[in-house]
């Protein structure tokens, strides 16, 4: 692991050398392996159970390898070897430990750490390297300063409408070019926050050895906790005597003369020269800056010695070590390390806060406050290593994960080479240009250091679409009702100073062609093609949420519902949400909301946060809040970063066809966000069967997210919304799906532009939140919204909430008929028309030297591939393969009990090609009896083995009793009912150390009752918040994000128990002493509940654990009952810190009702 990144998921491998077969997983567990062992001698193995037909009674265990784990059969004895057999077989091969102890140097910090950094780095003071580096005033306050007072990278809200870096005409950063990739739908990302166990920053320095030798020079390494330096651990660092670590350092300061692209070069050749003298370390430092001099870019100069070193067969015998002032916040010290850093320090942050506690800004020892500083800046780059499904720094270093949006080939070529680059831009005469301007810039005193502007709108400063002319405007309008006013508006946006790359598309308008308004299509065809995009009840106020759903519903277009539920009453009436959305928090997701929808969206991403969970602070999670997401009120509500059923495009066709199941009138709609093979993967989801593709901007809102996700995730829909169009054009599947996109939009412009692009409907989210008076603060993740409009406070909303259901159709209404103004001076009659013909946009210069060096012929793109193929979507909907017979047997024998309410008993038989299986009658009972279900019970008798998500949106009023064994996602999304599976009749095994289910089940349950008698896989529980569990064993991560409901573990469970669980309680049986180091300590605590205090709760473990063995017959729970007062003092009671003893039992009350 010194020498080798590790390989993170999904992976499962089958593999032999000719004696062993072996099965391992990746390391986090993120694909299936079931496992069956008979009595003739043959074990099965694969990524679902019930692949192989065998009797009960000849099975002798069944399992399932574990996060990390590898099972093996040694084929010369029959020896069947777990991955505790093989980890005690390897570790006695060499004295490890011994070569660790002797060879390794590992950094650590000392109490008394020497802190000799603090001389002045100019004589003119800080200023100067402030201009020079362009670090503003506001980076400094809105920066540096908080992530040094709390050790938390600043929360922002609303989205970017800053131009991009190659568009913006103010000095930027270099690391600005270049914009964080990240995981969707393919993979996921990893949850940086709860499941922080499987990640890491530590960082080796000294030579990387071949791997496949073992040898004591391979311990020769030293080790750092992460690769942001401290000053004390620099100088240590630079008063290394060791012969395996010499060092250089490399002045990146350059005379003008020279030229920035022969600097370059100029540090290449001096690393290459210096890594063939032996020397380990490389340092590259811009520190010693004269004032005739000009600066390469640290993060140039990385990248550029990182491939020549590779190219010169030398990487893997040198470390580049980034001594710098262009380090400040976690994407740029993110997109050093991915381009190859080993290890940064950034000396400039540190004296901004040395210079804030000087000033009295900051209170408090500077080394403590540096500690912070370093604290944030890891926080944030787990966080963008995570969001890319990324476990370890040493497997982003030199990953190149970023798409490089504005930067020319010979840039890409020298410093960033095989970086996504699709519209060159910037060369290097243009950032010696910026260095011209920051060196006259720097060394006057008579110049200020700037003030920013980049993250808020300042007069003077950065552009902001949003700025105050602009919002007033469009608020004058809608509240008015001018069209006029609304022209002024739509002028103000659309000839601004160039802020997106539609800027610089110009429609092709030939006054020949134009035709009359009365001739294009009227209004209400174009309204119909309108969405709100996704803001959920929480984020917005409930006077906002159902404002706007109310005035989409009133013009015959759509409003989106967000991730936070519905309050039911609504449903049925004008104020519903036609689209309903389905988030990784699955907050408010019940058959009850699902069947209550036209469209169901699965949000896989958001444009202003790619990559991560929403989150609502607890300030916002007020009683109706709490109620609607089954959660508790004034708690901080987070989501998951992945979907945890959707770890694989065959996982995200799974969850679309469960959907399907439980709302067949429904259309399935996939959001993503843009970024380069986005393409790609719309291909994917239009091949899993959705019936919609969102592709969302960068530039899209959000109520809260850190400041650097705002700022660096995602590309714009421009670049994202063409690649999917062409994409499903090539693979003929565009007439089989409808294209959407959203982020930014704001007049019939970008309307017209986007159908040019591809797109056949529109989303909008800011900028009816604008019309309904937002001022665009900035300050919704507060809950302090002076307009009403994004708050929960009631005083606000009731003193401050001026929107009216009007104004928003006053917005839509201007945005439609401005649509139709340009159509006709276009001669199109119908956005059908208008769908990809980019003929009818060319390119323009646009207002500086790095915009008239973009080509957009990637944009424009219409090749022989794609002639004579369908520009939009051709069917109503796109069905699935699969017409789940089973789900419309049972359907069809049961209709007349459920509608009569009669209830009734039925058999079946089920395999494992039989996928959610229960969810097409749970849907009908939704409709028919409501959320409260069903009093007299529909009761299905299954033998067999169920497919993926086996009582998936269970509704209540349906039990099911399965006998066999079910894979994924049971229970997944259960709103009531009962699912009991127990094992097939005449088996021999005993349960309690045999797999039953797989993997996420119970994933957002929020009601019923599960009993298994066996063991659960990975992330039981997650996100349950109502339902009633019993198991006998789990997986990793039981209970992780759980905010309510009941959980019994009959034996052991994996690591991270209770991971972000803030409701509910649960039981665990530990007889092997063990669970004190398997759960996790942050939110939840543990007791004993064999005491005289805890009597009530040993009765009812008691009372529990007797109604699950009569139901299931489970052997295990009938020995646990026999010998009660034995084993229950192996029981643990888990609760959440917060959570009161005496309110547990009442809670759990509720949530069973």
């Amino acid at each position: 692991s010194m020498h080798m990144e590790p390989w993170d998921g999904p992976a499962g491998i089958v593999l032999t050398d000719g004696r062993y077969a072996c099965c391992l997983l990746d390391r986090n567990g993120l694909r299936p392996a079931r496992w069956v062992k008979t009595k003739n001698g043959y074990l099965t193995l694969a990524s679902e159970i019930g692949t192989w037909d065998y009797k009960p009674e000849d099975v002798i265990a069944k399992g399932r390898v574990g996060p990390g784990e590898i099972l093996a059969i040694d084929t010369e004895t029959g020896e069947m070897l777990a991955a505790d057999d093989i980890d005690h077989q390897l570790k006695g091969r060499q004295p490890y430990k011994q070569w660790l102890r002797e060879q390794t140097i590992r950094f650590e910090a000392d109490m008394k750490d020497p802190f000799s950094d603090l001389k002045q780095l100019s004589e003119k003071g800080l200023a100067p390297y402030l201009k020079l580096f362009n670090l503003t005033s506001e980076e400094r306050h809105q920066v540096i300063k908080p992530l040094a007072e709390t050790g938390q990278e600043a929360v922002g809200s609303m989205g970017d409408d800053t131009p991009m870096a190659v568009l913006s005409t103010e000095q930027r950063h270099v690391a600005d070019y270049f914009r964080q990739q990240f995981a969707q739908v393919t993979n996921p990302p990893i949850d940086p926050l709860r499941e922080s166990i499987v990640m890491s920053l530590e960082t080796c320095l000294g030579m990387e050895l071949n791997p496949f030798e073992e040898t004591a020079d391979h311990a020769e390494r030293v080790i750092l906790h992460s690769p942001i330096l401290s000053a004390p651990k620099m100088d240590r660092l630079k008063a290394l005597e060791h012969p395996k670590y010499g060092r250089i350092q490399i002045e990146l300061a350059f005379d003008p003369a020279m030229g920035l692209k022969a600097a370059v070069e100029s540090v290449c050749q001096q690393a290459v020269d210096a890594a063939r003298s032996g020397k380990t370390l490389l340092i590259l430092s811009d520190r010693h800056v004269a004032e005739h001099q000009w600066v390469v870019s640290a993060t140039m100069a990385t990248g550029a010695v990182h491939h020549r070193l590779i190219a010169e067969g030398l990487r893997c015998s040198a470390n580049i070590i980034v001594d710098t002032a262009e380090a400040r916040d976690s994407h740029q010290f993110a997109v050093l390390l991915g381009f190859g850093a080993t290890a940064v320090y950034p000396y400039l942050s540190y004296r901004v806060i040395n210079d804030l506690v000087d000033s009295d800004e900051l209170v408090g020892d500077p080394l403590e406050l540096h500690r912070n500083y370093r604290k944030g800046i890891n926080k944030g780059l787990l966080k963008i290593l995570s969001k890319m499904g990324i476990s370890t720094v040493a497997s982003y270093r030199g990953a190149q994960l970023f798409e490089a949006v504005g930067l020319s080939n010979e840039i890409v070529d020298l410093c960033f080479k095989g970086v996504q680059s699709r519209i060159a831009g910037a060369d290097f005469s243009d950032f010696e240009n910026d260095q011209k301007i920051r060196q006259s810039l720097a060394w006057s005193t008579r110049k200020p250091v700037p003030q920013g502007g980049f993250l808020k709108y300042m007069h003077g400063g950065e552009y902001h679409a949003y700025n105050p002319d602009v919002v007033q405007t469009l608020q004058q309008a809608v509240q008015t009702g001018s069209y006029s006013t609304y022209q002024k508006y739509a002028k103000l946006v659309n000839d601004r100073p160039v802020a997106t790359l539609r800027d610089l598309l110009k429609l092709e308008k030939d006054a020949g062609r134009a035709i009359t308004v009365d001739e294009v299509e009227p209004i209400e065809s174009i309204l119909k093609r309108f969405d709100s995009a996704g803001m959920s009840l929480g984020a917005l106020s409930p006077e906002a949420h159902e404002a706007l759903a109310q005035a989409m519903n009133e013009l015959g277009a759509r409003s989106n519902s967000g991730e936070g539920g519905e309050d039911p009453d609504r449903f049925g009436t004008s104020r519903t949400s036609k689209i309903k959305q389905i988030a990784s928090g699955r907050f408010g997701v019940t058959p009850h909301y699902l069947v209550n929808a036209e469209v169901l969206q699965i949000k896989v991403a958001q444009g202003a946060k790619p990559g991560e969970g929403g989150q609502l602070p607890g300030g916002k999670v007020n009683a109706l809040i709490a109620r609607l997401r089954h959660s508790v009120p004034g708690v901080t509500l987070i989501s998951p970063p992945p979907h945890h059923d959707i770890y694989s495009i065959e996982d995200l066709a799974q969850l679309i066809f469960d959907l399907k199941q439980v709302n067949p009138k429904a259309l399935v709609s996939v959001k993503l966000v843009s970024e380069p093979g986005v393409g790609t993967i719309a291909a994917g989801v239009a091949k899993a069967y959705a019936d919609l593709i969102t592709i969302s901007g960068y530039d899209g809102g959000t109520a809260a997210s850190p400041l650097t996700s705002i700022k660096y995730a995602g590309s714009p829909w421009e670049l994202g919304l063409a690649e999917a169009h062409q994409a499903l054009r090539a693979n003929d599947l565009r007439d089989k799906v409808r294209l959407q996109t959203d982020g930014g939009l704001k007049t019939g412009l970008d309307v017209v532009k986007a159908a040019i692009l591809g797109a056949e409907s529109f989303g909008f989210g800011t900028a009816p939140m604008v019309a309904m008076g937002c001022k665009y603060l900035r300050i919704c993740h507060l809950n302090n919204c002076a307009t009403g409009v994004a708050t929960q406070n009631e005083l606000l909303r009731e003193q401050h909430f001026r929107g009216t259901v009007e104004m928003i159709k006053h917005f839509f209404t201007f945005v439609a008929e401005e649509t139709r103004e340009v159509m006709a001076e276009l001669g199109v009659k119908t956005i059908a028309e208008l769908v990809g013909r980019t003929d009818l946009l060319t390119q323009v210069g646009g207002r500086s030297q790095r915009q008239a060096k973009l080509d957009f012929s990637p944009i424009l793109y219409q090749g022989p591939e794609h002639e004579g193929k369908p520009q939009l979507c051709a069917v109503e909907k796109n069905p699935p393969y699969d017409d789940a017979p089973l789900n419309q047997a049972i359907v069809h024998a049961a209709r007349d009990g459920m509608v009569s309410g009669e209830g009734g008993e039925f058999h079946f038989t089920i395999t494992n090609q039989d996928r959610s299986v229960g969810a097409t009658l749970s849907g009908e009972i939704s409709l028919a009896h409501g959320r409260e279900g069903m009093a007299n019970p529909i009761r299905l008798n299954l033998e067999g083995t169920a497919g993926q998500s086996f009582g998936v949106f269970n509704a209540p009023g349906l039990e099911m009793r399965l006998r066999g064994d079910a894979n994924d996602y049971v229970g997944k999304g259960m709103a009531g009912g009962r699912l009991v599976i127990a094992p097939p009749e005449g088996s021999t095994f005993a349960s309690q150390d045999t797999s039953i289910i797989g993997n996420t089940c119970l994933y957002g349950a929020t009601g019923g009752t599960l009993y298994a008698a066996g063991r659960a896989g990975e992330r039981f529980a997650v996100r349950n918040s109502g339902a009633t569990a019993i198991v006998e064993g789990t997986g990793d991560h039981c209970c992780e994000y759980m905010t309510g409901g009941l959980v019994i573990v009959l034996g052991r469970t994996g690591r991270n128990f209770g991971a972000g669980m803030t409701g509910g309680f649960a039981y665990v049986l530990d007889e092997s002493r063990t669970f004190v180091d398997r759960y996790n300590h942050e939110l939840v605590e543990i007791a004993r509940i064999s005491t005289e205090q805890m009597e009530q709760y040993r009765a009812h473990l008691r009372s529990q654990i007797r109604d699950y063995a009569e139901a299931t017959g489970s052997a295990w729970g009938q020995t646990i009952l026999s010998d009660f007062e034995s084993f229950v003092s192996h029981f643990w009671l888990v609760k959440p810190k917060a959570a009161s003893l005496g309110d547990l039992l009442a809670s759990s009350r509720s949530d069973a009702q």
